[in-house]
């Protein structure tokens, strides 16, 4: 029972894991190439790794949609331990809207500007590092969706994810804190009715075994045996 306990738990765990990685933002060092625009058939599953901005966008089997290209720096640990190869990345540029993730990006037309007046070249680069969350999938042809382009001043540019540590700062601080008060709860209030509990099924037990022996004894008396 315990194993297919801690099984359940890694499962939930996992994919808590996989959506947050999913949700959080992001932080790449780009040197933007090229913007434009194309037309996306949203009329499969995969629907489901584009924005819903609003309730019309979510009856339209297609739309026009905003690409930011760029040679990305890589980097292990999601961006903290950065890297001298270089990778090509495309993001997406769509607003998310009031939608999950609660990202409230209204700004697309902004944003594509700024990633136009960033474009360079290899020979005079411009560095910049974008946020953005979302993965790129090639098979399912999924991007990650820009929310936010600023310039930097070379390759390797100091960024520090304030806000994902403080998100798992506050989740650990909020599982300790409920950690602690439902084991009060079970102190206080679980452990004491299962003692009781167990106080009274042994004292019915204790009941039945002195009925058990007085008719044992009963019949021994009339029987003999």
């Amino acid at each position: 029972m315990r194993l297919i306990r801690n099984i359940l738990l890694a499962i939930v765990a996992f994919l808590a894991l996989v959506l947050a990685h999913y949700t959080l933002p992001q932080h790449d060092v780009v040197r933007v190439v090229n913007t434009y625009q194309e037309r996306q058939d949203l009329a499969d599953w995969t629907r489901v790794f584009w924005s819903n901005p609003d309730d019309q966008s979510g009856t339209l089997v297609n739309r026009d949609v905003q690409f930011i290209q760029t040679v990305r720096k890589k980097s292990f640990l999601f961006g903290f331990i950065p890297r001298d190869k270089e990778g090509v990345m495309v993001y997406r540029n769509e607003d998310t809207g009031w939608r999950w993730p609660p990202y409230f990006k209204f700004d697309t037309a902004s944003l594509q500007t700024e990633a136009d007046d960033l474009r360079s070249t290899p020979e005079n680069p411009k560095w910049a590092v974008i946020t953005h969350y979302g993965w790129r999938v090639e098979l399912f042809s999924a991007f990650p969706n820009a929310v936010a382009i600023k310039p930097v001043d070379g390759p390797r540019p100091t960024v520090i994810p304030w806000f994902n540590i403080l998100f798992f700062a506050v989740l650990i601080v909020g599982f300790l804190f409920i950690r602690a008060m439902w084991r009060q709860f079970r102190e206080r209030t679980i452990d004491p009715a299962l003692e009781d509990t167990r106080d009274a099924w042994e004292k019915v037990d204790a009941n039945l075994d002195e009925k058990r022996g007085r008719a044992r004894t009963w019949w021994k008396s009339w029987t003999g045996r």
